[in-house]
């Protein structure tokens, strides 16, 4: 009775012979032909060029239409409110702090042990 091992290594055998054949080849480049077919006949269909107009629509409809003026007035709101200002100066100072501050000290040390490959798990933790 032939070992499991054997069993497995015959199979890939098999598969890896069927894979490689050219009859495998042909009807791979058959399937592909096929598919780039189909995607070129669905690209011109009647569908898709309505779905292209419908989306070009609604694109230039939210650039220039009342729902797009709508949204462009509502970031302008949201941008010069109060929260808006705390926000931002916000995001400024933990900018500022990853640059300059300790977090930001040993981020770029941890990075750094990353790229250069140390491995720091055994040390005793920068004071």
């Amino acid at each position: 009775m032939a070992t499991f091992e054997q069993m497995l290594r015959t199979w890939i055998d098999r598969i890896t012979a069927w894979l490689r054949s050219p009859q495998r080849s042909e009807q791979a480049a058959a399937a592909g032909r096929k598919a780039k077919t189909a995607i070129d006949d669905l690209r011109s269909s009647d569908a898709a060029r309505k779905a292209e107009a419908a989306l070009a629509d609604l694109r230039n409809e939210v650039r220039s239409g009342e729902a797009g003026r709508k949204a462009k007035a509502a970031f302008a709101d949201l941008r010069d409110s109060d929260a808006g200002r705390k926000a931002k100066a916000a995001l400024t100072d933990l900018r500022d702090e990853l640059r300059t501050g300790e977090a930001g000290r040993k981020a770029k040390a941890a990075l750094s042990d990353l790229r250069h490959g140390s491995d720091t798990r055994n040390e005793p933790p920068a004071s």
